[in-house]
């Protein structure tokens, strides 16, 4: 995992992982100021080392002197060795209101050098009339542009062509979205897709993926987009890839604060849904669909307050990202966690959580056990307290009542996370319940919801669970899809085990390991 500093304002926002020569380069913004986009490198995708910024603001009269946005990196199919960073930037001459796409180039990933632009700047003008009317003439200076730029090739930065998307501030909405650039390349054609917008339509419903060919080397051409559900305010970090022949679409929605996606067998064929085309559950963004040697990860940074997504955001580990037999896409745990197995936990026995009567212990017999409760609530749990861990088991209901897991629980409160498991509707939800901190009265109580999500219930039979707390990660997985992914830390150790309500749970194949504890830095990488 990796954050900015706990005490400053500063933190972590969208981000992009470049895999090259066995280390993972992550690039990343720095909210709230984007002043510059970070760079950080990981020989395991956990632990990350700062290295030098990459890339920071313009100077004054700069395309990209007031702040910098979503950004992709990837190598330049026409220099060898080459790469580019296509990224987003905004201008203090027109108040950050116009998005626009620029490029940068490097040879090692290390250092970077932006391209040559076409910009029409009042640097060293100090007359504030000459502001006053570029600031009050944007909208038509935009038109004209992409008019005497259409017939040719476009050039950066790129900006929004009004043939197709949104391009003039002469709109209830005042301001233009033309953002989050990702480059995809198939053969010897190249497209950027962009966050933006149709010009036609509901002003909320004209989110779309912008798409523009290369067409030729550092040009771009604009196309009709390349989806338009007329449906969302915006599709933002769009990403394209293919797997197995069947080309997919991810990007993030501000309505619900999730990451989705869409399908279809042929890139200019209309864009599919499945029933549940959800990838990661609320709280989770920006996802970035990145390569490495197995194949792809899903890289996104996780937000505690969906009110506020500017702070106090963490990267979480990577997910897997595969295909389904029937087309649909899977997202499992990052093998990475499970190379951190530092020895077994002891599993011997469970005790009752609430009660006295040791009588009542559970056996673990070749990693199985059985847990019952005829009336309310009861707890199992180990007599061992742990901290980070990985848990595996296979999970059957009896009856009509409830059943969950328990994890780091306090022993004396019983306080800590309760993930309720509802096998007969197909809902997981992880909640905070416990006692608040130096309250009294009415607001002792603390109970919040952290995420939950869904599943397509079919029996309440041999559930595959998988269950991970890593640091501040929790990371919930059933028939080896990720359902739960978050970042909580009020609690960081305790018991572990199950509970049930009016049901009986037997557990198979129970097997749990003991995980090293996630470090901000590894020190030992060298600064290149």
């Amino acid at each position: 995992m990796f954050s900015e500093s706990d005490w400053s304002r500063k933190s972590i926002g969208d981000v992009d992982v470049v895999f090259h020569e066995g280390l993972y380069h992550l690039f990343y913004l720095v909210l709230p100021n984007h002043d510059f986009i970070a760079h950080a490198i990981s020989e395991n995708a956990i632990n990350w080392r700062r290295v030098d910024n990459a890339v920071f603001i313009g100077d004054p009269g700069s395309w990209d002197d007031l702040m910098l946005w979503t950004m992709h990196i990837t190598p330049d199919p026409h220099v060898p060795g080459g790469w580019r960073m296509f990224y987003t930037g905004l201008s203090r001459r027109d108040q950050g209101k116009v998005q626009r796409v620029g490029m940068a180039r490097s040879d090692d990933l290390y250092h970077w050098q932006k391209g040559p632009v076409h910009w029409s700047d009042t640097r060293g003008q100090t007359d504030p009339e000459i502001i006053q009317k570029a600031q009050a003439k944007l909208s038509s200076q935009i038109s004209d542009r992409i008019k005497s730029t259409r017939d040719t090739e476009s050039s950066f930065p790129l900006e929004a062509d009004a043939e197709f998307y949104e391009a003039s501030l002469d709109t209830v909405r005042d301001w233009v979205s033309f953002r989050d650039p990702f480059y995809y390349r198939e053969g010897d054609r190249g497209w950027l897709a962009i966050s933006g917008r149709v010009n036609h339509g509901p002003m909320v419903r004209r989110g779309c993926v912008a798409l523009y060919e290369e067409s030729s080397p550092d040009h771009f051409s604009p196309l009709p987009p390349l989806h338009a559900p007329m449906l969302y305010d915006d599709i933002e970090v769009p990403n394209i890839f293919r797997i197995d022949g069947e080309y997919y679409l991810i990007g993030s929605l501000r309505e619900d604060a999730k990451i989705r996606y869409w399908h279809t067998t042929k890139i200019e064929e209309p864009w599919k849904n499945y029933y549940d085309n959800v990838v990661l559950a609320k709280g989770n963004y920006a996802g970035r669909v990145c390569p490495d040697e197995q194949g792809f990860l899903l890289w996104n940074f996780f937000t505690q307050d969906l009110n506020d997504r500017t702070a106090n955001n963490l990267l979480l580990p990577p997910k897997r990202l595969m295909r389904r037999s029937n087309g649909q896409l899977q997202v499992t745990s990052f093998e990475g966690i499970e190379r951190r197995a530092i020895g077994p936990f002891k599993t011997k026995c469970l005790q009752p959580l609430k009660g006295d009567c040791r009588d009542d212990s559970c056996p673990v017999t070749d990693g199985s056990l059985r847990v019952a409760s005829e009336a309310g609530f009861q707890g199992f749990v180990f007599e061992d307290q742990v901290d980070c861990f990985s848990m595996r088991c296979r999970l059957s209901m009896t009856g009509i009542g409830k059943c969950g897991i328990l994890c780091r629980i306090d022993p004396e409160s019983h306080d800590g996370y309760y993930i309720s498991l509802d096998l007969l509707k197909g809902i997981a939800q992880i909640r905070v319940w416990g006692t608040a901190p130096g309250k009294s009265g009415e607001d002792m109580m603390m109970f919040r919801s952290l995420q939950e999500d869904f599943w397509r219930a079919t029996n309440l039979e041999n559930l595959e669970i998988h269950l991970l707390a890593f640091g501040s990660y929790l990371e919930l997985s059933l028939q080896g899809s990720v359902l739960l992914s978050l970042a909580d830390s009020t609690f960081d150790h305790g018991l572990l085990g199950f509970y049930v309500e009016t049901a009986e749970l037997e557990i198979h194949n129970l097997d749990i390991q003991r995980l090293e504890p996630p470090t901000q830095s590894d020190e030992h990488l060298a600064n290149g």
